[in-house]
């Protein structure tokens, strides 16, 4: 059987799921998912009805950074585990656990504010910016957040930032983040990117 990669276009953990994917040339079929009628398959095989799910002959990868881990393990040409660098490990490890916490959280409530009645948009968002800020200072030296090259880091935060940006676009190309604007660019003129975000039939 193939191995099936279950996915949603506009959700940022399926985005670099399948950008991971692309990225390690595996061979796998990517079944587009509609969140409002899940694939009885899928549901089997992952009760949780969340995407990204990849299902492979010997097992069921649930979350997305498993299932980029899987992918760099298959195949990693251009080194984006940094698997010799202890210590860019360590920085790609922060990064992400930061992203995918309080910068998640801050990213819902400026994207949904309208539920979160606690604060203003205009609050949320400048949470969030604390993050944004922190990338900008990373990307001052080179043109990629760990390395002189594209790493985990890169492709596991960018769907993500680019969340953010879609929130308020005018703002955010306005905003005082010159070197991360022009990393979010890169990132979404990239062929992988466009690639890896081809449509594919969905399901059911």
């Amino acid at each position: 059987m193939a191995a099936l990669l279950y996915s949603f276009r506009r959700c940022p953990y399926a985005m670099r799921a399948r950008m991971a994917v692309a990225y390690a040339g595996v061979s796998v079929e990517t079944v587009e998912v509609s969140l409002k009628a899940k694939p009885p398959e899928m549901l089997e095989r992952s009760p949780k009805g969340t995407v990204p799910v990849l299902v492979l002959d010997d097992q069921v990868l649930e979350q997305s950074l498993d299932i980029m881990r899987w992918a760099l393990a298959q195949n990693d040409p251009d080194d984006w585990s940094m698997a010799s660098d202890p210590e860019a490990q360590r920085q790609i490890a922060e990064l992400i656990a930061e992203n995918d916490g309080s910068f998640k959280t801050d990213l819902d409530r400026y994207k949904y504010a309208v539920r979160y009645p606690e604060f203003t948009q205009a609050e949320y968002r400048a949470r969030g910016e604390v993050f944004l800020e922190r990338l900008e200072e990373l990307l001052a030296e080179r043109d990629f957040l760990v390395a002189d090259h594209l790493t985990l880091a890169d492709t596991a935060l960018a769907p993500f930032v680019r969340q953010f940006c879609y929130v308020d676009p005018e703002w955010f190309w306005q905003s005082h983040y010159p070197k991360l604007q022009g990393w979010l660019k890169r990132f979404l003129e990239s062929a992988l990117f466009v690639n890896a975000m081809a449509k594919h039939t969905a399901l059911p």
